[in-house]
């Protein structure tokens, strides 16, 4: 074989690399140039939804293309992560998701159908948020010290709605830290868990602030406490869980948005400047600024590692919490 040989065959792969390295940059100077669609692993009107509804109509504004919002609820946020895992990686699919599928999830279940790392390219952490407890208007339960009072009245017979993962978290955290005895009545999401708890077929539940905010204004559903560590400006009025006595209490949940494994980097890296972009839009500060949530952008690099610290807690929270995994 002529020795040169080696040298024509690294040229060619080098001019290959390149070639497609100046595709790729091309077709992200092009990007978007069809619809996007956004796979929210929740029923339409769950705060992930409400929040991927802001998004949509500020790219849609920004970018001049159609932005969808694909519910597909169910199975603890399997069937949308299985669905994106599987789509083309080309920036047009992207999952808008929480902590239930990226992070709290692997400790939940003793198999996922999906992996949340190996399967999914981390593009950009979008915000954070809090929770309420709340109980039926009716209920005679007006404080947490009445809840945990009536639960230990009553060892397991009191049950509490979950349509997420983090509001399973969250009420099994309380079971644990007030030690008490309750039953988890789960749902494909939380509004569905809601219009139950309306109709007095479950005694509580946590839900997230944007799904949980509207019911409580409106006289159908009792607040008795914010899950975080300071109370939210939309309702100044309702203390911590901590506040009302159960010290140490916190739980909190993320939104992020993740594209399908192997996502060109320039793709990534362009879709994480648009999310960032329309996150200071009028219509998503908006939705921030009446669900009291809190924006929290990273790089596609911070979001990984991000989703890393998160899981490591959420492992903790849930052996805390004395879950064990399905």
């Amino acid at each position: 074989m002529p020795t040169s040989f080696f040298p024509s065959k690294i040229c060619g792969v080098l001019v290959l690399a390149t070639a497609m390295l100046a595709g790729a940059q091309a077709h992200a100077e092009e990007y978007p140039s069809k619809p996007l669609t956004i796979v929210v692993p929740f029923a339409a009107g769950s705060g992930t939804d409400q929040q991927a509804r802001s998004m949509a109509q500020a790219l849609s504004t920004e970018y001049k293309v159609p932005v969808i919002v694909d519910n597909r609820a169910g199975a603890s946020g399997f069937l949308a992560a299985q669905y994106v895992a599987k789509a083309p990686p080309d920036g047009y699919t992207m999952l808008m998701t929480t902590n239930t599928t990226h992070a709290a999830n692997e400790h939940l279940f003793k198999k996922l159908p999906y992996d949340p790392v190996k399967d999914f390219t981390p593009v950009a952490l979008l915000s954070k948020g809090h929770m309420l407890l709340l109980v039926n208007v009716d209920s005679p339960i007006k404080s947490v010290a009445d809840l945990i009072a009536a639960a230990r009245k009553s060892p397991g017979k009191l049950n509490f709605g979950s349509g997420s993962s983090s509001s399973r978290v969250a009420s099994e955290a309380l079971k644990q830290m007030a030690g008490v005895d309750m039953v988890n009545v789960p749902y494909k999401s939380n509004p569905m868990a809601i219009t139950d708890l309306m109709g007095g077929q479950v005694d509580f539940m946590f839900a997230d602030a944007p799904t949980a905010l509207p019911q409580v204004k409106s006289g159908k559903l009792r607040a008795l406490a914010v899950s975080g560590t300071k109370r939210l400006a939309a309702a100044p009025n309702l203390p911590t869980v901590e506040e009302a006595g159960v010290k140490g209490y916190d739980m909190s949940y993320w939104t992020a948005v993740y594209l399908p494994a192997a996502a060109p980097a320039a793709i990534t890296n362009r879709l994480n400047e648009m999310l960032i972009k329309v996150s200071a839009a009028p219509a998503v500060v908006a939705y921030q600024a009446t669900t009291s949530g809190e924006a929290a952008t990273s790089t596609p690099d911070g979001l990984a590692k991000f989703q890393a610290a998160e899981s490591l807690k959420w492992g903790r929270v849930i052996r805390a919490a004395g879950i064990e995994a399905e």
